[in-house]
């Protein structure tokens, strides 16, 4: 075979369409050897050829003769002194950390690891045994595609819906996806799956690890697997277990596929990326890429004790962020998703690790200074997870500008609260406006803040309000595994229960939570399966559990129905209403001269809190009054943007609280358009003074509407306020078992008043005290505009307008105590 010197970039096995360069980066090793084989079925190489040339410490070949499909992997030769921070081992064959498929995957015995399994000197020991026949073998590709029209959505921020899901478990049980493409990239972008992202209203896919995994020993020796996904084989190479066709090529072409028609969808693709650690594990782990490369290069190394590895991730190591090449190494994997596989940003598993340049994390990182002055990264969506396992790691609201972070402190807040916990009321007014602490004073904006509830890591939110405790003994670890603490609430029993009353508690928290979540200042992020109630029998930690336990249930009963039903409501009303997507924080005062303030907040009695008010420990109730003609923004064209002002009643008390509805225009009225206590109630148009009667653990959303007649404004308002208390207080029944929806969310008004269509029904008082008559409309009746209207349908239309410099805001809200994040017991 011929042998040419080839060059040192790029890195990896590149194909130009007349023969491959290979390329790989080692400082400390001696001598490196390409091993080509034959087939995945091989226990030899059947070519190894000695690197000619070395330049920069990147050993580099080229060879004519070598095609797209060329199995390989290469011999490492050096000092094996783990003392000295080196474990080169040439009777190992090691993975391309640059392959862009993996054309075999592990295949456990002893021979993967550099030393003696079992031996007294444990890794100390030099093992001999060579472990080509079990080896991970890389795999040449040819990254011709025909991308055609295809172009990124470009959702903006503050208009992004993110919906975190895995390939395999979106898919597995959809009856709607042909069973050869279950738990596939092709499984994901087919008719079914797609349809069923647009009915639910979510504008990007946030996909768990798409990268190339492990299956970890310990893990197969159970039984169980890596489902997840956060161990990490190759930064390049997309997961082949996830191709229809199980092919290196088409496997890579299958994934491009899936892009395109998301894109084609309206649908951005995020995904979730694991660069701070390896699959190597610590010092104990298998030898099967970088720790062979170059050891002491690639990895952070205990100072002064070289055998160790630096723990940030509780994943065994950590990657050294302090060295150019493995900059490098995150950069060009980054810009390769991007620019080849066409995805549309990234979420940076413990990011904090990214960041720590001595010990400290270092928001001033080059790593930050990398993508930030970069043409291409600098311009995706980026998400931080923002904390690590390490001192100092938990790092939510420090992370530069261009980064949004996963947002723990909402998360927490939101669960405490609606648990019923005293105390919260300050804080949970800061998250469900932006957070303000966090972001505003570094220049952020609302959208810097990824609202969640429940991710993959802990309950689904079915199981937040159905367990107080964690139940992960399918794990095998004696329910040791996972996050002990979850600021869940069961409702009154432990798991499935038969009782009607838990039951429909549970569905009402349910409903708080999703209503809370979207309406939220903020990116909000629902957990696949949610929207369908999900339930993994209360495991917390189903990072080992490829089957039924997490895998999404399609079986639509009539309970998942009605929720499902709700919550692509309460999207629609995010969707169509400005003031839930503002792109500033809320002032708090008075805009442009006007009399009313664009937030105010309320005691039950309709009166303005107080500071005394916002810190009352047993205060488990607020309204919140939110005004859509004060959010002073612009659109992409330079026009005023202005919307639906609305009126959110919220009760975390396990008693009902009437709430005063406070005043307004003299032709303007409450309409309640969401009730999380009962979606079939029908309510006409209210006033101010009266009473809505909300019952514990439930809110109201209400939008104000106006009425263009001055007659029809005076039969609403007919009997005046000494009849009041009297009206619209819903009576304490049973919740129905079938939803009927009345009041469906409608688009917001345009500049014109709206209008009473003819024959349409108003509510208003008669005569006598508490009864209430229905006046229908003729011709020459003006009423309110008709809320039943047809689903809107999902486009791709962009709004790329410039972002407007920040205003200052703070709505009220206090700094709360930094908490420890999730345990990630899945990554050992």
């Amino acid at each position: 075979m011929r042998v040419w010197p080839g060059s040192p970039y790029p890195l990896g096995a590149t194909w130009d369409g007349s023969g491959v360069n290979f390329a790989l980066y080692t400082a400390n090793a001696s001598k490196v050897e390409l091993c080509l084989f034959d087939s995945i079925d091989d226990n030899r190489e059947s070519i190894r050829i000695s690197l000619p040339e070395r330049t920069d410490f990147v050993w580099h070949c080229y060879l004519p003769d070598v095609k797209p499909g060329q199995l390989y992997g290469y011999r490492v030769h050096g000092d094996y002194a783990p003392h000295h921070g080196h474990r080169f081992n040439a009777h190992k064959v090691l993975l391309d950390p640059y392959t862009r498929s993996i054309a075999r995957g592990v295949r456990w015995t002893d021979a993967m690891f550099g030393y003696n399994v079992g031996h007294a000197n444990g890794d100390l020991s030099f093992d001999t045994r060579d472990n080509a026949g079990s080896a991970p073998l890389s795999v040449v590709i040819d990254n011709k595609f025909r991308w055609g029209n295809d172009k990124p959505p470009r959702t903006p921020w503050h208009k992004t819906l993110i919906y975190e899901t895995h390939v395999k478990g979106q898919t597995m049980k959809h009856p709607g996806v042909p069973k050869a493409l279950r738990g596939t990239y092709a499984g994901l972008a087919s008719n079914a799956s797609i349809q069923h992202m647009l009915d639910l209203g979510v504008t990007a896919v946030e996909l768990m690890p798409v990268h190339a995994k492990l299956q970890d020993r310990h893990l197969v020796d159970k039984g169980l697997a890596n489902y997840w996904g956060y161990n990490t084989l190759g930064f390049f190479a997309p997961e082949l277990n996830y191709s229809s066709k199980r092919d290196p090529q088409a496997g890579v072409n299958e994934f491009k596929t899936m892009v395109k028609k998301l894109h084609a969808a309206g649908l951005e693709v995020i995904l979730d990326v694991v660069y701070n650690h390896t699959a190597e594990g610590n010092h104990f782990g298998p030898t099967l890429m970088l720790r062979g490369i170059d050891n002491s290069s690639y990895y952070r190394l205990v100072h002064g004790q070289e055998r160790f590895y630096m723990d940030y991730t509780g994943c065994g190591n950590t990657l050294n962020m302090l060295t150019p090449h493995v900059l490098q190494l995150i950069m060009d994997s980054l810009r390769y998703w991007v620019l080849e596989m066409h995805v549309d940003g990234f979420r940076f598993d413990l990011c904090s690790a990214l960041a720590r340049e001595l010990h400290e994390v270092d928001r001033l990182g080059a790593f930050f200074d990398i993508i930030h002055q970069d043409p291409v990264l600098s311009q995706v969506k980026l998400i931080a997870e923002p904390w690590d396992l390490g001192e100092g790691g938990y790092q939510v609201g420090n992370f530069p500008i261009l980064w949004t972070e996963w947002n723990g402190k909402y998360r927490d807040c939101i669960r405490e609260f609606w648990r019923g916990d005293g105390g919260t009321m300050n804080e949970f007014a800061t998250r469900i406006t932006g957070s303000s602490d966090l972001y505003e004073h570094n220049g952020k904006r609302p959208y810097a803040s990824i609202n969640f509830v429940t991710c993959h890591d802990g309950f689904t939110l079915n199981d937040l309000v159905s367990y107080n405790e964690k139940h992960n003994a399918a794990n095998g670890e004696d329910n040791r595994d996972g996050e002990s603490h979850n600021r869940s609430w069961n409702c009154g029993e432990e798991g499935p229960t038969t009782n009607p009353d838990i039951r429909k508690l549970r569905e009402r928290q349910k409903r708080n939570f999703m209503t809370t979540l979207l309406l939220s200042q903020g990116v909000p992020m629902i957990c696949a399966g949610d929207e369908l109630g999900k339930t993994q029998g209360g495991n917390n930690n189903a990072y080992c559990q490829d089957n039924e336990i997490s895998w999404i249930n399609w079986e639509m009963t009539p309970d998942r129905e009605r929720y499902f039903k709700y919550v692509k409501r309460a999207v629609k009303l995010w969707k169509e209403s400005p003031v839930f997507q503002r792109r500033k924080f809320f002032q708090g005062r008075q805009i442009r001269g006007q009399e009313v303030q664009d937030i105010t907040w309320l005691t039950p009695t309709g009166k303005i809190m107080t500071d005394r008010d916002w810190h009352e420990p047993h205060v488990r109730c607020l309204a919140v009054r939110l005004e859509g003609d004060q959010i002073d923004e612009v659109d992409e064209k330079g026009r005023q943007i202005g919307g639906s002002t609305f009126l959110m009643l919220l009760n975390a008390h396990n008693h009902s609280i009437d709430f005063t509805l406070p005043g307004h225009g003299s032709n303007e009225f409450w309409k309640p358009v969401l009730d999380t206590s009962d979606s079939s109630k029908s309510t006409g148009l209210m006033r101010e003074g009266q009473i809505y009667r909300v019952p514990g653990h439930a809110m109201v959303v209400l939008r104000l509407k106006t009425v263009a007649s001055r007659m029809a404004a005076r039969l609403i308002r007919w009997m005046q306020p000494e009849m009041a208390s009297t009206l619209f207080v819903p009576e304490q029944e049973e919740e129905p078992e079938v939803e009927n929806v009345v009041v469906e969310p409608v688009a917001e008004p345009d500049d014109e008043p709206t209008v009473i269509e003819p024959g349409e029904k108003v509510v208003v008082p008669t005569a006598d005290a508490g009864e209430e008559t229905e006046i229908v409309s003729s011709e020459t009746t003006a009423e309110v505009a008709e809320d039943d209207e047809p689903e809107p349908v999902v486009t791709d239309e962009l709004d790329e307008a410039e972002e407007q410099p920040v205003v200052s805001a703070k709505p009220v809200g206090v700094e709360s105590e930094k908490k420890t994040p999730a345990s990630k017991e899945s990554r050992k």
